[in-house]
């Protein structure tokens, strides 16, 4: 009997921390943090995406989900940004621009409506996408949510998770 409770009581608990270490990589939550160059961030497969929009330009930082900046060298992107309220669509293409950055300039402009659709294809690995809302208000992270993330608190402001 105790020993039912005790694997009853470890699958619960696995349970539980494999469901804190998702709800980590909700929009919420990356909208909730301060960002390394100030943009919004996504997931999506093994990659952390920040995209910093202005008008004219996207800028797009690769990195792993350590935010450990990975390599676009031979890598390219392709941005859709949808603008105003009859959705309209102009393509970016996006290049390498650095260690970790992907660019691309174009006739648009980012307002509150904008949705931003980054798709990001780095050499050896599947092509990945994301959605990003660039001018979208930050959220403000629950409790629950902060005591997951005790390295919010830190001093080198970064996030880091074991998997």
């Amino acid at each position: 009997m105790n020993t039912l409770r005790i694997i009853a009581l470890f699958v619960g608990a696995t349970l539980t921390g494999v469901s804190l270490l998702a709800g980590a990589h909700t929009e919420e939550y990356f909208d909730s943090r301060d960002s390394l160059h100030g943009g919004q961030v996504r997931m999506t497969g093994p990659y952390h995406l920040e995209l910093v929009a202005r008008d004219k330009e996207i800028v797009l930082y690769v990195a792993d989900h350590a935010d450990s900046k990975l390599s676009t060298d031979g890598g390219s992107g392709k941005a859709t940004v949808q603008t105003g309220k009859d959705n309209t669509k102009t393509s970016i293409k996006l290049e390498q621009a650095g260690d970790n950055i992907l660019k691309g300039t174009g006739d648009f402009s980012v307002t509150l409506e904008t949705v931003i659709t980054v798709f990001v294809a780095l050499p050896g690995q599947e092509a990945h996408s994301a959605c990003f809302t660039p001018l979208k208000p930050k959220a403000k992270l629950d409790k629950k949510a902060k005591d997951i993330n005790p390295q919010e608190n830190s001093h080198d402001g970064h996030h880091h998770h074991n998997m």
